[in-house]
C-alpha cells in the first residue's frame, strides 16, 4: 500500500469521523446551558471566591441533581497549558460537556488553545485580559462578565493573581485534552497532575454513565 493511499484513507476516515461527531453534537440533548451556568455564577461575582464557589456548587446541585460530583470527589488540580498555569476543580464532565471552577493565585497568561468546543467563563474575582486573533488591541474583563470562546477560535489570555471564574464547555470534550495536558506531558513532566486529572475526569464520566443507565432503567 502506497503512502499516498494510506494518507487518503486516514484523511477519509478522519473526515467521516468528524461528520459523525458533528451530527451527534448537533442532535443530542445537553444537561446544561451556558446562560444558566453564567446566571448562577453572576449572583456571586465580586464576593470572596471561596465562599462564592461553595454557594455556586450548592446552586448547581439544586438545579442539576445527580450531575455534579459529590464533595469527596471535588479536588483542585494544577493545569499547565499554552504557557500559563492555573488550577481547576471539575464539577461535571462528560463526552460533550463540562463545568469547572478555574483560576490562578499568581499572574499568568499565554495561548488560549483552539478547541472543538465552545467555552464560556464567568468571572467571580480578579481580571481577565483577552487579545483576540486578528486584532491589535486587548480587552480587560471584570467580575460579573462572561466571555465566550467559540469553536476553533484562538486568543491570547492573561489573568491577574486572584482571578477565579466558573467555566462551562460544550462540544467534543476529549478533543480539548490534548491542549490541556500538552505542557504537563512535554514540559513540566508532572505525572501526579496528569494522573489526578485523568482520575477525576474518569469519575465524572462514570457518574454520568451510571446516571444515564439509571434513567433508562438499565440498572437492577
Amino acid at each position: 500500500m502506497s503512502v499516498v493511499t494510506t494518507v487518503l484513507k486516514v484523511s477519509l476516515f478522519m473526515a467521516l469521523a468528524g461528520l459523525l461527531v458533528n451530527y451527534w453534537l448537533a442532535n443530542k440533548q445537553y444537561v446544561f446551558t451556558k446562560e444558566d451556568v453564567a446566571e448562577i455564577a453572576r449572583q456571586y461575582a465580586g464576593q470572596d471566591h471561596e465562599q462564592a464557589f461553595n454557594n455556586i456548587v450548592v446552586e448547581l446541585r439544586k438545579r442539576y441533581p445527580g450531575h455534579i460530583l459529590p464533595d469527596e470527589d471535588l479536588q483542585w488540580v494544577f493545569v499547565n497549558a499554552g504557557g500559563w498555569m492555573g488550577s481547576m476543580c471539575l464539577l461535571h464532565g462528560s463526552l460533550s460537556e463540562y463545568v469547572l471552577l478555574f483560576g490562578t493565585a499568581v499572574d499568568t497568561g499565554g495561548h488560549s488553545g483552539r478547541y472543538w468546543a465552545e467555552i464560556s467563563d464567568t468571572i467571580i474575582s480578579g481580571t481577565f485580559r483577552q487579545w483576540k486573533e486578528g486584532t491589535t488591541k486587548s480587552q480587560l474583563h471584570y467580575p460579573g462578565e462572561t466571555l465566550v470562546h467559540g469553536v476553533g477560535e484562538a486568543t491570547a489570555v492573561q489573568w491577574s493573581s486572584g482571578t477565579w471564574m466558573v467555566e462551562y464547555g460544550r462540544g467534543f470534550i476529549p478533543s480539548t485534552l490534548g491542549f490541556a495536558l500538552a505542557d504537563t506531558l512535554f514540559s513540566t513532566l508532572d505525572a501526579m497532575t496528569l494522573l489526578q486529572t485523568a482520575h477525576i475526569y474518569c469519575k465524572a464520566l462514570l457518574l454520568e454513565t451510571w446516571g444515564t443507565l439509571e434513567h433508562y432503567g438499565l440498572l437492577w
